[in-house]
């Protein structure tokens, strides 16, 4: 189980089976090209949650537990605070997807499909620095 306690599929629990508690997540939002990139590498490692993007595409949110907001300093990404008006980690397993918690934007890595309720913080800013490395080096050889 990851340290958040928020993640599922891991020790023998079934994928889908919520032992996410009953609050508000955190949203950060990055630019897509670095948040595609991150959501390949949290694939590989089994620790993506539910990932959203707005109807642009210009940008994708990574769900993350509540409190996360309060010590997020990634350079290139926001973290905002849902002070209860998110939707509830828990509310994410329910059997009938939920639609996105915020208006103009869609799943895409809705949280059937997700490996954890919400993203690991420490995990998430791991694979955001790895992501911007792997856009730098591409930048350089083009």
């Amino acid at each position: 189980m990851w340290e958040t306690g928020v993640s599922r599929g891991v020790g023998g629990s079934e994928p889908g089976a919520s032992q996410a508690p009953e609050e508000p997540c955190d949203l950060v939002t990055v630019p897509a090209r670095q948040g595609l990139e991150a959501v390949d590498i949290l694939r590989l490692r089994d620790g993506v949650g539910p990932v959203l993007h707005d109807g642009t595409c210009d940008t994708l949110g990574f769900l993350v537990p509540p409190g996360t907001a309060d010590g997020w300093d990634v350079p290139g990404s926001a973290c905002t605070q849902t002070y209860g008006r998110g939707i509830a980690l828990g509310e994410l397993c329910d059997d009938d997807a939920p639609e996105p918690p915020v208006s103009g934007t869609g799943w895409l890595v809705p949280p059937e499909g997700a490996y954890a309720d919400a993203t690991d913080p420490v995990v998430l800013r791991a694979a955001l620095g790895e992501a911007a490395r792997t856009i730098e080096a591409v930048d350089r050889c083009q």
